[in-house]
């Protein structure tokens, strides 16, 4: 399938230029010197790129679920929800963290997750954040990101075709791409 054709409105990205995206992320936060010593990614948009980033740098994941796009079909954004709960596997979270996520849209979420961080885990030394794209319209700026989008377009990522697939559907889903 082809990517189509971005716009100011509308930034279309595919798998292989998704992957290519987080990969120089991460050689971005790498050249910076800065060690970390947990990956701490914001699910949902954030797993991927937490992951990757876990792998590479060879460190803990832990994951934190937050949520503000709900409301039409998860194209608006409405109030921030911040899980209760993060999982991770070793140890508590403390130490120097990084903080990643897919984007920073209103910069709310990155905003309120460092406060969250603060209030609640006082075995943290230091959040620096990471994220692919900064909107125009975000309050702040991550400490690491690759795009900055003035024009504030809708990112059309290469996962979001599951947004509206249901398992009833698989089968037909699957067939269009055969040979």
């Amino acid at each position: 399938m082809t990517t189509p054709v971005s716009t100011d409105n509308d930034l279309w990205v595919s798998w292989d230029e998704y992957h290519r995206l987080i990969e120089r992320l991460a050689l971005k936060v790498y050249e910076s010197n800065w060690q970390f010593d947990m990956v701490l990614c914001l699910a949902r948009g954030g797993v991927r790129p937490g992951d990757v980033f876990s792998r590479i740098f060879d460190v803990p994941l832990a994951i934190l679920s937050t949520s503000s796009y709900r409301e039409e079909a998860g194209t608006k954004q409405g109030d921030l929800d911040i899980a209760k709960y993060m999982t991770m596997t070793k140890g508590p979270l403390r130490g120097k963290i990084l903080l990643v996520d897919d984007l920073a849209d209103s910069g709310v979420t990155l905003k309120k997750v460092r406060e969250h961080l603060k209030d609640n885990y006082s075995d943290v030394t230091d959040v620096k954040s990471a994220v692919i794209w900064v909107k125009g319209c975000s309050e702040i700026k991550p400490d690491y990101f690759l795009e900055e989008l003035p024009h504030n377009p809708w990112i059309h990522q290469p996962f979001e075709d599951y947004d509206g697939l249901r398992p009833h559907q698989l089968a037909a889903w699957m067939k269009k791409f055969e040979k």
